[in-house]
């Protein structure tokens, strides 16, 4: 058992504090809708270099570099498992001149301000240069769920980070073999094959990797339960694979991996992804706060005016001169290319093999590359906040997000379907109803509502329809299986409080009651499809109806005592839909919003006995004409 120094923390004690501070500070970031690597920096800043409480390399030791490395191969290796080459529809040709031409120009541009502005050296300045190439793709996706961006501006912003990343490590290995070269003896031919051969070991170790273990999976040869610990087993040995041959040549083979499995077409794909996509949060939670507090406050006192004058040239030009000439003369709108070239983040990747290559490099002796790591942390903190912050609304005074207030996914074209879309419609909330049936969706075209026929699930709704705008699933359908399924599979992407669907018809009963994993939130104050269908029928109707400080609850109760409640959409803010109560109590309602109800058909007012007129009394010869028997002689009586 290892005994910890006086003041130093155990490494037990030292793994649990990084990960309570790494996960708080995302649920904090979450709560508070704040950039969560700003929050993780401050607390990792806070525990090392001000309070002294936690200092990496004195409680961790000689792990600490391993455990970063690994932590940002896993990272890269789940961002490839993301690159789905079906989701670069219209965004191909832009990803490919944001790699092609973008990373280059980038690496120079970088390179130029690190050494004119910042006061690097050629040497540093080139290394810390392909570094920057790298734009986070963990904090670009949590800021483009919450910008609503459209979706080609979206794919290129995430694309170029994923790529990027493993092109930008690369950039740095090329240039910092260059400067071995010159301070060592090796030859530059030698070291030109080196790299290279590395680079080309790594990349076929990646398309073997990720070839062998999607054929193992697609053949069945490796077990349901297994195949997580394979894939992470195989990435890991794949990653040490290559980086015996040339340092930091595996991240290239864990990205290559990734993308392989991803465009296989596995069944359970999805389930691997997000997995790991828990496994990533983890680790980026972790290294950020082994990074942070690993500073000292002697590093961070190296930043100076010229720190914050790189950041600005850093942002203004260095960024936003590469990405426009790499798009100008493509099919991208000059509004879609503005917003790619002033929206660039950085994130944990930029910080760790900064924090990496900085070190190797003052080991070489160049002194001033010991100024890299805080210039890292300089830029990811500037560049999160300033993004996090600017991207939603440059984006809408470009006109590129979803406007107005978020929609909904209406699965299923019944009836009941149709008119909460009016009615939604009517309020100002974008609605998409969904059926595999073209005739169940006549209702909702003749609505003037907008369609989709197909299956949401499928790849043509995943990669053809634009739902950025849309943060609500409702199935509606008479297939009780089939809105288990839709809510289940879409929960983790829409969040399992945005997910609802109909109560299902079969009986509460232990045979047939359903985990609490699967499916969505019940709704429509728990009925059924048929129930609703009924009710339908028989004139039962959707309605909005306006809460107000005169008519508030009370009133509204008496006026619709037998409404069943939908949901409501407040004056400011949301649609909110409202699941039953236990108690079969209503929710708290907004005073101001729009209440949206279902309610019964309107009593037929009572009409008053019709009064027949008075007519003048029969004569006697008239009376004798109606009782005769007829002769049947006369003309025939018509029809």
């Amino acid at each position: 058992m290892v005994t910890p120094v006086d003041g130093a923390l155990t490494p037990v004690t030292a793994f649990a504090l990084v990960g309570a501070l790494g996960v708080g500070s995302q649920w904090l970031a979450w709560k508070l809708r704040l950039p969560a690597i700003v929050l993780m920096l401050l607390a990792g800043i806070v525990i090392g270099p001000v309070l002294g409480v936690f200092d990496p390399a004195r409680d961790i030791g000689d792990l600490m570099g391993p455990m970063i490395s690994i932590a940002v191969a896993i990272i890269l290796f789940e961002g490839g498992l993301t690159l789905n080459f079906h989701s670069l529809a219209g965004a191909a040709e832009g990803v490919r001149r944001l790699v092609v031409l973008g990373a280059p120009l980038g690496w120079l541009s970088a390179t130029l301000a690190l050494h004119f502005v910042a006061g690097l050296g050629w040497e540093s300045a080139a290394v810390f240069g392909g570094i920057l190439i790298v734009t986070g793709p963990t904090v670009i996706a949590p800021l483009l769920r919450t910008a609503r961006l459209q979706k080609r501006p979206s794919a290129l912003l995430q694309w170029e980070a994923i790529v990027n990343d493993p092109v930008g490590a690369l950039a740095a290995v090329l240039a910092f073999e260059v400067v071995v070269v010159v301070h060592a003896d090796t030859s530059a031919a030698h070291a030109v094959w080196e790299l290279l051969r590395g680079i080309g070991f790594a990349a076929l170790v990646g398309v073997f990797g990720g070839w062998g273990i999607s054929r193992a999976f697609d053949r069945g040869q490796v077990a349901e339960y297994m195949k997580v610990p394979v894939l992470f087993a195989a990435l890991l040995a794949g990653f040490a694979l290559a980086d015996a041959l040339l340092h930091e040549s595996g991240l290239l083979t864990v990205t290559i991996m990734g993308i392989w499995i991803a465009n296989a077409g596995l069944p359970s794909y999805e389930e691997m992804r997000r997995f790991k996509e828990h496994a990533t949060i983890l680790l980026v939670s972790g290294v950020f706060i082994l990074l942070a507090a690993g500073m000292n406050l002697d590093t961070l006192s190296m930043l100076d005016w010229r720190a914050a004058a790189f950041v600005a040239a850093l942002i203004l030009i260095a960024r936003p001169l590469p990405v426009l000439l790499a798009l100008a003369g493509t099919k991208v709108p000059f509004r879609e290319r503005l917003l790619v070239a002033l929206t660039g983040p950085r994130g944990v990747v930029l910080v760790a093999v900064a924090g990496l290559f900085g070190e190797r490099l003052v080991a070489l002796g160049l002194e001033d590359a010991a100024r890299i790591a805080p210039l890292a942390f300089v830029i990811v903190a500037a560049t999160v906040v300033l993004h996090g912050f600017t991207l939603a609304p440059v984006a809408r005074l470009l006109g590129l997000t979803a406007k107005g207030r978020a929609g909904v996914i209406l699965v299923g074209g019944s009836g009941f379907s149709t008119a909460l879309g009016e009615v939604l419609e009517k309020l100002g909330v974008p609605v998409l109803v969904c059926d595999t049936n073209i005739i169940r969706l006549r209702g909702a075209r003749n609505a003037g509502l907008q369609t989709f026929y197909g299956d949401i699930l499928s790849e043509s709704a995943e990669f053809g329809l634009d739902l950025i705008g849309y943060d609500r699933i409702v199935a509606l359908s008479e297939n009780d299986a089939y809105n288990t399924l839709v809510t289940t599979d879409l929960a983790p992407e829409y969040g399992r409080a945005n997910v609802f669907q109909l109560r299902r018809e079969t009986l509460d009963t232990r045979r047939h009651t359903l985990p609490s994993t699967l499916g969505g939130r019940r709704i429509a104050g728990g009925l059924t499809y048929g129930e609703l269908s009924r009710r339908m029928h028989q004139g039962w109707q959707l309605r909005a109806t306006r809460l107000s400080a005169e008519f508030g609850y009370r009133a509204f109760r008496e006026t619709f005592p037998d409404s069943v409640l939908v949901g409501e959409l407040p004056e400011k803010g949301d649609l909110r839909l409202f699941e039953p109560r236990a108690d079969d109590s209503d929710p708290k309602l907004t005073t101001g919003a729009q209440v949206i109800h279902l309610a019964p058909p309107e009593p037929a007012p009572e009409k008053a006995p019709e009064r027949r007129p008075e007519k003048a009394a029969e004569t006697p010869s008239e009376t004798a004409a109606k009782t005769a028997p007829s002769s049947g002689t006369g003309p025939a009586d018509s029809a």
